[in-house]
């Protein structure tokens, strides 16, 4: 277990290199004069062009690509992501106010997403190919293809516009993270249904099964002991990954109700090439990507060690 551990740390530290050289690249070679964007952003004036040398000296544009990527990622070890290149404020206060606003979402959304998806996928499978199961592909399908943007602005229309239930934009309180939640949590049970029913399905196919009827051993005990550790691999590990993937649907939901998160944090960085802003938000969701990941890896050999013995 414990050289599995360190196989798997390796892979993670080694994307989270690769993220990091990959994102200052772009960064760094991105078309226009990114110091002529920040002075813009930072005098909202008319510059000249000793404004702009000034800027860009200051922010470490004259230095060579890895002279300056040494020079970011070495305080980056100890998560230090500097000051941005527009306020000269540090970033990581601002960043960890949009966290308080993004992940408590996020979850809410994956709350929603399993609440909806258990059930429904469950009773889904008890009567495969009938009406109800046919409903349920359906509506998963269905919310696959409902592209987050339109839903949300779907949801707004109707709650908030012509019900007058709840607010469609902010942050101030409670109410105004229902709206947001139910867009991700929608598009996260419309993918999680499909999977937890085949899981389900897939499992209850296995050909030992009659096998153990057979000998006397009860349905609750088979569906406890083989078929639910069976469907929970592929489970489990859709799970991780759309908690990865809805802090990249909060940035398209968030702009859309807005909210003060990550979504509109990177959005207001990028418009103002604030490279120190746009690179700390890409590597947090790179670390908590790589993190989730890290942990469904764990906690599906726990479920089946025969995947663990396959990669060994």
């Amino acid at each position: 277990m414990i050289a599995t551990l360190l196989s798997l740390l390796l892979r993670a530290v080694v994307v989270l290199a690769g993220t990091a050289v990959l994102t200052f690249a772009l960064l760094w070679n991105a078309p226009g004069d990114p110091a002529q964007a920040i002075a813009m952003a930072r005098f909202d004036a008319l510059l000249t062009e000793d404004v702009i040398d000034q800027v860009r000296e200051e922010v470490g544009l004259n230095a060579n690509f890895w002279g300056a990527f040494v020079d970011w990622v070495g305080p980056l070890l100890v998560l230090d992501f500097g000051n941005s290149a527009v306020t000269g404020r540090p970033v990581w206060p601002d960043l960890w106010v949009s966290i308080t606003y993004t992940f408590p979402l996020a979850l809410a959304g994956l709350a929603i997403g399993l609440v909806i998806s258990l059930p429904l996928a469950i009773l889904a499978t008890q009567h495969p190919g009938r009406l109800l199961d046919r409903f349920a592909v359906a509506i998963a399908s269905l919310g696959t293809a409902i592209p987050a943007f339109w839903l949300g602005l779907l949801l707004i229309l109707l709650f908030a516009v012509q019900l007058d239930w709840l607010p469609a934009m902010g942050a101030r309180t409670p109410a105004h993270a229902i709206l947001p939640a139910l867009t991700l949590g929608l598009g996260v049970a419309a993918s999680l249904t499909r999977i937890i029913r085949s899981g389900i399905l897939e499992a209850r196919g296995q050909q030992f099964l009659p096998a153990l009827s057979r000998r006397g051993v009860s349905p609750k005990a088979i569906g406890r002991d083989h078929v639910a550790p069976h469907a929970a691999v592929p489970v489990v590990t859709v799970v991780g990954l759309e908690l990865a993937f809805l802090l990249e649907g909060l940035v398209v939901v968030e702009v859309i109700f807005g909210r003060p998160g990550l979504g509109t944090f990177l959005t207001s960085a990028i418009l103002d090439r604030d490279f120190p802003h746009v690179q700390a938000v890409v590597v947090l969701t790179a670390l908590v990507f790589v993190s989730v990941n890290l942990i469904v890896d764990v906690i599906y050999r726990q479920i089946d060690p025969r995947i663990g013995e396959r990669d060994a």
